[in-house]
């Protein structure tokens, strides 16, 4: 699942980002309310959190702007004004939740996976599966042909991104830019040993080989399991 993060605050927004990241979200970080409204608008998320005091254009006007557009994503504010009439404005625009700085990272997750439960994510897209592996999005478990198979969180990532784009090949710089966050750099090979890695634990006891190599144009997943 993807999430944007819309926050000018340097530490807050880096922390924020590396924490999701680790608890296995994509996640874009965007330090001005214009790049975050450009990003909102064009992009494809399953959740914003958001600012209110931006530098540029402040948080309220972004969530007008989206909504009244049509854009129904699940909207989280993250702010330090915590009066009752910010908090019922931010309600009666259309957000969904609302946290006051200073926060517990703990509750700011637990909102967060709340929020993708009930929001406009459909249930089916809870659960991901291709032949007998199945992905539980919410839970973070994985398992193939009944069997638990522990994951990293950056393992975690990966996997859905290539089940969400299953028969698609995935170029190393699309990988990197979405799993790690970077700049694909040809000179490093975190990308293969993390699927070979992935591959071991997916792929090696079962007949059926699910991650394949394109040889010059990156990894894929084929939902055959025949590529």
């Amino acid at each position: 699942m993807k999430i944007l993060i819309v926050e000018d605050e340097a530490k807050i927004g880096e922390y924020l980002r590396q924490g999701l990241a680790e608890a296995g979200f994509v996640v874009d970080l965007a330090r001005s309310g214009l790049d975050g409204q450009h990003l909102a608008m064009t992009g494809s998320y399953d959740l914003l959190i958001l600012d209110v005091m931006l530098p540029d254009i402040d948080g309220w006007r972004i969530l007008q702007s989206l909504r009244e557009a049509g854009n129904k994503v699940p909207i989280l504010f993250l702010t330090a004004r915590d009066s009752v009439d910010d908090r019922v404005k931010g309600l009666e625009l259309g957000a969904d939740d609302y946290l006051v700085k200073p926060f517990a990272f703990a509750e700011l997750l637990a909102r967060v996976r709340t929020l993708l439960r009930r929001g406009t994510v459909p249930v089916m897209e809870t659960m991901i599966q291709v032949a007998d592996l199945e992905l539980d999005l919410m839970r973070r478990r994985v398992s193939r042909a009944g069997r638990r198979i522990p994951l990293t969180a950056k393992e975690f990532a990966l996997l859905e991104l290539l089940l969400r784009h299953r028969d698609e090949v995935l170029p190393r710089s699309l990988i990197a830019s979405q799993v790690w966050d970077m700049n694909f750099d040809s000179d490093t090979n975190v990308i293969d040993v993390a699927i070979r890695r992935l591959r071991a634990k997916i792929d090696d006891d079962f007949e059926h080989k699910l991650i394949h190599t394109v040889r010059g144009m990156g990894y894929m997943l084929d939902s055959s399991g025949e590529a």
